[in-house]
């Protein structure tokens, strides 16, 4: 802690807006910690917290702003290179829809609180076509709470973490080798989900042309279509396949039910 603390009370500012803003724009940087170090730096006073607090609002909007308009024009495309570190980058997108299907588009004041879906807000509000000044608002609201919660807790924290790493300095061989070991079980970890969720890659996919094909050629009583679009891409009024159903995605369980055993089935999403 005491040389994180040295590197923001020398780079100050421009190092918490960098690992704020390479946060908000999809990069794997420990932002959390960095602001708890620029919280701990404040109440050393080598830093003023007004002016932490602008640096790390102006870094997460500033990237917010820009996965929003991304999403916007990019949709599905940048969602799924966002979720490409998920083991199933469909599953990522589903569960980040399903967030907002539940908790509605509030769920941006808490998103940066939750892993995965920190990242997947912003750029899934684009493409949900969400009013970009409410869009604006509720990342506001959200990036607001999760800079004064950390740098609370690295204002109120600092003599306690600098005392517990001072700790961990002088146990620096048997940390090293639990951080070893904790690497090699995370590896074994992925490892293990890549195979798991590799069986999924085997689902059969057809071209528009050929189910178009066997529906002019009279073949529709032998089809059935059917639209699993997630929330915030569907609504009642939304177009559909002529003779499609619609099922709901997050009730899978139930709704499977009504698909046909004699017909083969074919499913469509955004």
């Amino acid at each position: 802690m005491n040389d994180m603390i040295s590197a923001v009370a020398r780079h100050g500012y421009a190092l918490t807006f960098a690992f704020l803003f390479g946060q908000a724009m999809g990069l794997p940087l420990p932002a959390s910690i960095a602001l708890i170090a620029a919280g701990a730096a404040v109440a050393s006073h080598t830093l003023l917290g007004s002016g932490i607090f602008l640096a790390a609002f102006l870094a997460l909007l500033g990237g917010d702003t820009i996965q929003f308009w991304l999403g916007r024009y990019t949709g599905w495309a940048l969602l799924g290179f966002l979720c490409r570190l998920s083991m199933n980058p469909e599953t990522c997108m589903l569960r980040s829809a399903e967030s907002f299907y539940k908790r509605g588009k509030a769920t941006l004041v808490v998103a940066k609180f939750v892993p995965g879906l920190n990242t997947m807000a912003a750029p899934l509000s684009g493409s949900m076509k969400m009013k970009f000044e409410q869009f604006l608002l509720l990342d506001s609201a959200g990036a607001s709470l999760y800079i004064l919660i950390y740098l609370l807790v690295g204002y109120v924290s600092r003599d306690f973490l600098t005392a517990t790493l001072r700790n961990f300095y002088a146990a620096g061989r048997l940390m090293e080798t639990v951080l070893f070991v904790a690497v090699i079980v995370y590896i074994v970890y992925r490892v293990m989900q890549f195979r798991k969720y590799k069986t999924y890659d085997v689902v059969p996919r057809v071209h528009v042309s050929d189910l178009a094909a066997r529906l002019a050629a009279g073949e529709s009583d032998k089809v059935q279509i059917v639209d699993v679009r997630s929330h915030g891409y569907y609504d009642v009024g939304a177009e559909r396949i002529h003779g499609s159903i619609r099922i709901e995605p997050n009730n899978l369980d139930e709704e499977i039910k009504n698909l046909s055993k004699e017909k083969d089935i074919f499913l469509y999403c955004t």
